[in-house]
């Protein structure tokens, strides 16, 4: 198994990002399950805005699309902003869009097969609203969403300590977010593009 975590943080290395502590928890179940883990924090690379894979000159993306394709298993990591996900984890998904005039050689999209789960954390709600709608995207282009394939962490409404500055709600974040890795792994290992039907001409 191959898995991808797009760390939407907003913050460039080598700054510290809450985001990615909380995705470490998925990455090291991941990993125990015997998975290949890559995470790619994606506000240190260039990535254009447009919706097509390949922006031009400079764009750093399609060699984030092409580990993407490689991957069974992707997971948007982001944090929250003003009750919202990230714009770069908009952004990654916006690029994406590109997925959906391409299919593999039975016609099938070419995110059959592959199983998506999101990671969020902020110290403000918000978060079951952007797991709803990054899940809504993916689930478009394709990609199969396995049940409790998620976690998230803040402290509710207001200002307050990161999730790296406190231990307080780790125990339920990190459970779930261990309980996500194990249902992402299950649900990758049961399915390959060929679970799906091949559409049917002009489809």
């Amino acid at each position: 198994m191959r898995a991808v975590v797009l760390n939407c943080t907003l913050k460039p290395s080598p700054a510290t990002s809450n985001t990615e502590a909380l995705a470490k928890v998925v990455v090291a179940e991941l990993e125990k399950g015997g998975a290949d883990v890559e995470m790619i924090r994606l506000v240190d690379l260039t990535i254009k805005p447009g919706v097509s894979g390949d922006e031009g000159e400079g764009d750093d993306w399609p060699s984030v699309d092409a580990r993407l394709k490689a991957a069974d298993i992707v997971i948007f990591a982001t944090p929250t902003w003003l009750g919202q996900m990230s714009s770069v984890c908009l952004r990654a998904l916006e690029r994406l869009d590109a997925w959906f005039a391409q299919t593999d050689e039975a016609g099938r999209p070419i995110a059959f097969g592959k199983v998506a789960g999101v990671v969020v954390t902020g110290n403000e709600d918000g978060a079951h609203n952007i797991i709803a709608t990054v899940c809504q995207g993916l689930i478009d282009m394709g990609f199969t969403i396995p049940g409790q394939s998620w976690t998230y962490w803040h402290l509710g409404p207001g200002p307050g300590p990161d999730y790296t500055e406190t231990d307080q709600g780790h125990d339920y974040s990190d459970r779930v977010g261990r309980n996500a890795a194990r249902n992402l792994l299950a649900v990758a290992k049961a399915i390959t593009p060929e679970t799906y039907p091949v559409p049917e001409s002009g489809e």
